[in-house]
């Protein structure tokens, strides 16, 4: 069982919301593109596709957002969680909010014609998961036990 302090406080994370990291690839790509332009070209199927793939990503995002909601907890990762939540999209990945805009940011890089915010992907992700899922994970082992670790053993951490 966990202590009172695990449970009263969330997770130890820097107060930058995690969906900063990946809105700074994508501006950032926009302002590297300005200096040195990087075109994928082969529109406007990459544009299409871009497009697609933005939306699956963000439709990913925000069914981890719903299913958190509909659970009653908080999406907040410096909050105290009330529930570890484990259907829905939490089937398929521990993470679909992160996960969900990486992919939206691949798709914005290909919509918006331009390599960077696809280069900088890895920069956002390397961020996320050392500064936020990292913290997150020893945060919920603190507080569901066993539960967060089986949890764990049959659900990978992005797909």
């Amino acid at each position: 069982m966990a202590s009172n302090s695990t449970s009263e406080r969330g997770a130890r994370v820097i107060f930058i919301p995690p969906p900063l990291y990946y809105i700074a690839a994508v501006v950032g790509g926009l302002l590297l593109n300005a200096a040195v332009a990087l075109p994928i070209g082969a529109r406007p199927a990459t544009a299409i596709v871009g497009a697609a793939i933005a939306a699956l990503g963000l439709v990913f995002a925000w069914s981890g957002v719903g299913a958190v909601i509909a659970h009653r907890t908080t999406i907040v990762p410096h909050r105290p969680v009330s529930t570890l939540v484990t259907t829905g999209v939490y089937r398929i990945s521990r993470n679909p909010m992160y996960t969900g805009l990486a992919v939206a940011v691949l798709g914005f890089g290909l919509l918006l014609n331009n390599w960077w915010p696809i280069a900088l992907t890895p920069v956002a992700v390397a961020l996320v998961l050392r500064l936020v899922i990292k913290p997150e994970e020893r945060y919920l082992t603190q507080r569901f036990g066993q539960s967060y670790i089986d949890y764990r053993h049959r659900v990978r951490r992005w797909l």
